[in-house]
């Protein structure tokens, strides 16, 4: 059952003791490529080399709203500076993580807003598809891909939200993240709106080391895992795991733009 983890934050501390066995584990339960989101200016260069050296990883690149306090006008100039230089590389292949965050505390709206513009505008500028987080701010961010139109649309990472939400990014061409939080028996809405995604829509991803699924409840969440989301997901759905894999794995490999054996 092969499978693509499209978010994770794989150069994240808590993977520094163990980090090439768990790519092992990956390997043997058929988790194939694993993506690695770069969150600051300063940990783009630890998720690029990840990506060069490990064969299963790929890179994606961004200014995530979480760390706005961290991020100054010139590191866009840089974000381009980087994506011209690696411009064509099979391992680069999104902007993220970006979005818009407003369930942190005091968050500053304009900013966020204006640097997510930046960065949606060097989206379409390279052809280069997308990776958003979005947390209480679907309707502003549903306002601004209207607004920027990409040639290359890209995912709704970690996707929570209500049907109507998710149909309105669907219409976008976007797909949705999928992952552990929706394992958990309290999740009755995502339940819910899982049950109506068109399954060309859905994608899987762990999040790790965050969003850890109920299977493995209290343990830091791992790429490893992905198989056991997808299973989990599937019997929500009502649907075998391999069904959802193959959906998942053709609807990454389509939007990323890699060949799909099947």
């Amino acid at each position: 059952m092969p499978l693509i983890d499209t978010h994770t934050h794989l150069d994240f501390d808590p993977f520094d003791a163990d980090r090439g066995e768990v790519l092992a584990r990956c390997a043997s339960a058929g988790v194939e490529r694993i993506l690695a989101l770069g969150v600051h200016q300063s940990n783009w260069e630890r998720v690029w080399q990840m990506a060069l050296d490990e064969p299963a990883v790929y890179a994606a690149l961004g200014l995530h709203p979480v760390f706005l306090q961290d991020h100054r006008a010139e590191h866009i100039d840089a974000l381009r500076e980087w994506l011209q230089r690696l411009r064509g590389e099979d391992k680069l292949c999104a902007i993220g993580e970006i979005g818009l965050d407003y369930y942190i505390e005091d968050p500053d709206k304009e900013r966020q807003q204006q640097l997510l513009g930046a960065q949606l505008a060097l989206a379409g500028e390279f052809e280069l598809p997308v990776l958003l987080h979005v947390r209480r701010a679907h309707a502003q961010m549903i306002a601004m891909l209207k607004r920027h139109k990409l040639k290359r649309t890209g995912i709704a990472h970690a996707f929570s939200g209500s049907w109507e939400e998710a149909r309105e990014y669907i219409k976008l061409g976007y797909k949705l993240g999928l992952g552990g939080a929706g394992t958990w028996p309290q999740a009755h809405r995502m339940h819910r709106v899982l049950q109506q995604l068109p399954l060309d829509s859905i994608v899987l991803e762990t999040d790790a080391p965050d969003i850890t699924p109920h299977s493995h409840a209290g343990q830091r969440n791992s790429p490893e895992f992905l198989p056991d989301i997808c299973r989990e997901l599937a019997q929500l759905r009502g649907i075998s795991p391999e069904v959802l894999a193959d959906a998942s794995y053709r609807n990454s490999c389509e939007l990323f733009g890699w060949a799909h054996a099947g």
